[in-house]
């Protein structure tokens, strides 16, 4: 959960901003410096969390992922399975979790750059549904707003 200070004077739509002094703006503002790094924070650990399990699934079925390879693919069901099982692969709606967020979108960039350069040297022209890009974008404004406690 992340706990952030509760700031009624740093914005002038939101109060009497004739009756805020200087001091009281300088704190309120440094208040939601602290609050956005917290939230930032909180993303910084969803990814790392996410990081640590990256195609942990290829690991998990090796057997069955190796002879699929060997094959050239040539039997879609181990990879079928595969985007199933993992959150960042985007391109295919079939197996888009419901609750895609942009911890998922930077998941598949990364992945996306790193698979490219590292095998290739080249990174394919990456696009993303922009349906995609809304839906974990206001996904991920609801994962925010389920983590934040406001404090007085």
């Amino acid at each position: 959960m992340i706990i952030i200070n509760k700031s009624e004077t740093a914005n002038s739509r939101t109060c009497d901003y004739k009756s805020v002094s200087k001091e009281t703006l300088r704190n309120s503002t440094l208040s939601h410096i602290k609050d956005v790094e917290k939230t930032m924070q909180f993303f910084t650990n969803l990814m790392s969390t996410q990081a640590s399990v990256h195609d942990s699934h290829k690991l998990y079925t090796i057997d069955w992922f190796y002879e699929t390879f060997k094959s050239g693919f040539e039997n879609k069901d181990w990879y079928n399975d595969h985007k199933k099982n993992t959150r960042h692969h985007l391109k295919d709606n079939q197996y888009l979790k419901e609750d895609v967020n942009l911890v998922d979108v930077f998941e598949y960039i990364c992945d996306c750059v790193c698979a490219g350069l590292a095998r290739s040297g080249t990174v394919y022209d990456l696009n993303i549904d922009e349906k995609i890009l809304i839906k974990a974008f206001n996904n991920t404004v609801e994962i925010l707003k389920k983590n934040i406690t406001v404090e007085d």
